[in-house]
């Protein structure tokens, strides 16, 4: 692959990027994959910050096993302790999902570099053990995606 940088103070304000190939590949789209997620975390938190009793906490998301909503307020579930996201969940989701997160659930973001091992229940759904003890399910119209994404190794990051 070669790459060309024209910098020059006559272009607009606004970068552009072209990308010139014979074929669609792989890298081709891995390449439009990175700059879309690029361009959609310019706008999004850099941090994640959770409220602990009178203060705030900052967050390592590889600390999360899971991030849920209930009773309209977002939390995170550590390995010990839940504390309250002051973020909607999709704009966690759009954020964790550069740190191996996805979707288990309309209400479930998982960590899938802290699971464990999974067991399938009787209606469909996967319980979803976590290293920390901690567990939670998929539900069976994320299943799908979830076995495709630890199959293809990917998760977000570096799909």
């Amino acid at each position: 692959m070669k790459i060309k940088i024209d910098i020059d103070p006559a272009h607009e304000d606004t970068p552009m990027v072209t990308i010139q190939a014979s074929e669609w590949t792989e890298e081709v789209e891995a390449i439009v994959r990175h700059l879309k997620e690029l361009d959609k975390s310019e706008g999004s938190p850099k941090r994640l910050v959770a409220v602990d009793g009178e203060g705030s906490v900052i967050l390592q998301p590889s600390e999360i096993d899971y991030v849920y909503s209930a009773n309209r307020k977002v939390y995170a579930q550590m390995q010990t302790k839940t504390l309250e996201l002051k973020l909607k969940l999709y704009e966690l989701e759009e954020f964790l999902t550069n740190y191996s997160f996805i979707r288990f659930s309309k209400s479930v973001i998982g960590n899938m570099d802290r699971i464990d091992r999974f067991e399938l229940s009787f209606n469909g759904n996967l319980c979803v053990f976590f290293k920390s003890g901690n567990k939670e399910y998929v539900t069976r119209s994320y299943v799908q995606h979830l076995r495709k994404q630890l199959v293809e190794g990917g998760g977000g990051r570096g799909e």
